[in-house]
C-alpha cells in the first residue's frame, strides 16, 4: 500500500491569529536572506515587511504544493528584485578606490543608498540554529562576503545564497525562480567564478566562536582605545590593517595615517566610551564619544575584522542616528 504524504498545513483567512504566527516564525531567516540580497539591514526588514503583507493577504490562496517556507522565500525573492531592478551596488570604501593619506581630507558623504549597511547578528540569525549552523549563517553576513554578493547580478545572488548558503537543492532552487535545473547549475558557476576572482569564497564556518586570546585581544583594544594610546592602538593591528569611515570614501592602510588621522580629524574620538555589540557574525562596538553638554553621544558603530593574532580592519559606520536604534541602543549615555 502507498503511504500518503499529508500537505503542508494550509493558512487560512479565517484563522488570522495562527497564520500570523506561522509567518513571524520565518521573519529572522528571511530578513538574513533579504539582507544578504540588499546589502542594507533597513531595507531587508522592509522586505520581509512586505514579504509579509503579501502572504498574509494571499493566504487563503495558498494551495499547498509548496511548504510555506518555500513559499514565502518565493515571495521575498520577488520583492528584493523588484527593489534591486535598475540599483547599483552598495559597497564598502575599500570597493571604491585605493588606500589614502591622512592629510588626503574627507570629500562630502555618499548617499545611503551607496553603502553596505551593517546589521545585527539577532536580526538575522535564528536562536534555534545548532551551533555549526549558526557559525556557517555568522560568516555569511560578514561584511567582506556580503560586499562581493553585491557584485552579482540579482538572479545569481539569489542562486548562490539559496545553494551555497542556506543549502538548498537546485531542484528546489529551480522551482523558487520558475526555471530549470541546468539554469540554476549554470547561475551558480558563473556567480563562483565572480566570487573567486574577488578572492572571497562562499562560506565555510570560517568565523569561529570567541577563544580567550581573541576576548584578551578585543580587550587590549577597548583599554587602547578608551585611553587613546595610539602606541597601543597600532601595536593591536596588523601592518596593512584598513581603517575607514562610511558614508565616506576615504580609507586608510598605514599606521602612521591611522595615528595621524586620530590625533588630526579624529581628535574628538578621545575619551571615548566603547559598549560591546555583534554585528555582521564579527565584533563590534558601540562608540560614544565626549558630548560637550554631559555625558557621550552616539558616534560611530564600530566591526572589527580579527585575524589570527590581530586585527585586520576596522569600520566606522557613522550614520548612528538610524544605525544605533537598528541595535537597540541608546543615542547618549550619561557620564
Amino acid at each position: 500500500m502507498t503511504e500518503t504524504v499529508p500537505k503542508p498545513a494550509v493558512p487560512t483567512a479565517s484563522g488570522a491569529e495562527a497564520v500570523t504566527g506561522q509567518l513571524e516564525s520565518h521573519r529572522t531567516e528571511l530578513t538574513g536572506y533579504c539582507y544578504r540580497m540588499l546589502g542594507s539591514s533597513f531595507e531587508a526588514e522592509d522586505a520581509v515587511q512586505d514579504t509579509m503583507v503579501r502572504a498574509w493577504k494571499a493566504a487563503d490562496r495558498f494551495e499547498g504544493r509548496s511548504s510555506l517556507r518555500s513559499w514565502l522565500y518565493k515571495i521575498a525573492t520577488n520583492v528584493c528584485f523588484d527593489m534591486l531592478d535598475g540599483r547599483q551596488r552598495r559597497a564598502l570604501p575599500m570597493d571604491m578606490g585605493p588606500a589614502s593619506h591622512a592629510d588626503a581630507g574627507l570629500a562630502a558623504p555618499l548617499p545611503d543608498v551607496a553603502w553596505l549597511q551593517p546589521v545585527p547578528d539577532v536580526r538575522v540569525i535564528p536562536s534555534a540554529a545548532d551551533p555549526a549552523e549558526i557559525a556557517e549563517l555568522r560568516d555569511s553576513i560578514r561584511l567582506a562576503f556580503v560586499s562581493a554578493l553585491q557584485l552579482l547580478p540579482a538572479n545569481q545572488r539569489a542562486v548562490l545564497i539559496l545553494r551555497e548558503v542556506l543549502q538548498w537543492p537546485a531542484t528546489d532552487v529551480a522551482d523558487l525562480l520558475s526555471t530549470s535545473v541546468p539554469s540554476v547549475n549554470s547561475a551558480l558557476q558563473r556567480a563562483r567564478a565572480t566570487l573567486a576572482a574577488r578572492d572571497a569564497d562562499a562560506p565555510a564556518a570560517s568565523i569561529q566562536p570567541l577563544d580567550d586570546d581573541k576576548r584578551g585581544l578585543l580587550a587590549r583594544y577597548v583599554e587602547a582605545f578608551e585611553s587613546y594610546d595610539m602606541a597601543k592602538l597600532t601595536a593591536l593591528l596588523t601592518e596593512d590593517a584598513s581603517w575607514s569611515m562610511p558614508p565616506y570614501e576615504l580609507w586608510l592602510q598605514t599606521h602612521d595615517d591611522i595615528v595621524a588621522w586620530c590625533l588630526g580629524p579624529g581628535y574628538a574620538c578621545e575619551g571615548s566610551r566603547l559598549v560591546p555589540v555583534s554585528a555582521n557574525g564579527a565584533p563590534a562596538f558601540a562608540q560614544y564619544k565626549p558630548d560637550p553638554e554631559g555625558g557621550f553621544g552616539a558616534w560611530s558603530l564600530q566591526v572589527l575584522d580579527l585575524g589570527p593574532e590581530r586585527i585586520e580592519g576596522i569600520m566606522f559606520f557613522l550614520d548612528t542616528p538610524q544605525i544605533f536604534p537598528m541595535f537597540d541602543l541608546p543615542l547618549h549615555l550619561d557620564a
